[in-house]
């Protein structure tokens, strides 16, 4: 397997790299057992500025607690140690049965099907506990292939906005990631917009990842 996840790409681990998450945190050891037997995934993350090429980072948000407060435990583990991976789940397959997000959501999908979700509705999904709290956000990955459907999907996030909690990413060609609402900022008021990617953060001209993205 690569040792390339991108962002926001959900890992499972071998038992050797479970014990090795342990080993480096035993703080949260009852955490990560939990884990390893319920074979949650864990998320990945930005590359560590010394983890090498053979290596993974990765990481575990815990539910929050009932102060609210979030713990994330942050892994980095070899290669050899993912047993599979996967992108991020579909936003469809997170749609919750019921609540105030239900319809709204459901219309969303039934507009733009390809959307992802990462964040709190990502991992109550996968582990059936308890992340949501009325002050949620719902992080979405959007993965425009060109100028048209980054367009229209900026237009349409932005209205489905009106009634949802929606936040997250654009993705463009190659990996590098934007908040969309910066984004539609930056096209209303040019500025450059801080653009995320595996190993790195940094500002970058809108024109240059435009240029990434098919004209059409």
């Amino acid at each position: 397997m690569s040792s390339v996840l991108e962002r926001h790409a959900l890992a499972w681990l071998t038992a050797d790299g479970w014990q090795t998450a342990m080993a480096a945190n035993p703080q949260h050891t009852a955490a990560l057992a939990q884990w390893r037997q319920q074979d949650w995934p864990v998320v990945a993350r930005r590359l560590d500025a010394e983890a090498t090429d053979s290596e993974v980072c990765l990481g575990l948000p815990l539910p929050p607690d009932t102060a609210g407060v979030k713990v994330r435990i942050a892994l980095r583990v070899h290669v050899s140690h993912i047993a599979r991976a996967s992108d991020a789940i579909p936003l469809r397959s997170a749609l919750p049965a019921s609540g105030v997000w239900c319809d709204a959501l459901a219309a969303l999908c039934d507009e733009a099907p390809d959307l992802r979700v990462f964040g709190s509705l990502a991992m109550q999904t996968l582990t059936e506990q308890r992340y949501v709290s009325p002050s949620s956000d719902i992080d979405l990955l959007f993965k425009p292939a060109n100028r048209q459907q980054l367009e229209d999907g900026i237009v349409t996030l932005a209205r489905h906005a009106q009634h949802l909690p929606l936040d997250g990413e654009i993705v463009f060609p190659g990996g590098a990631a934007v908040s969309w609402k910066e984004w539609r900022i930056a096209m209303a008021h040019p500025a450059k917009v801080m653009v995320k990617e595996l190993r790195s953060v940094h500002l970058a001209h809108t024109a240059s990842l435009l240029a990434t993205l098919e004209a059409h």
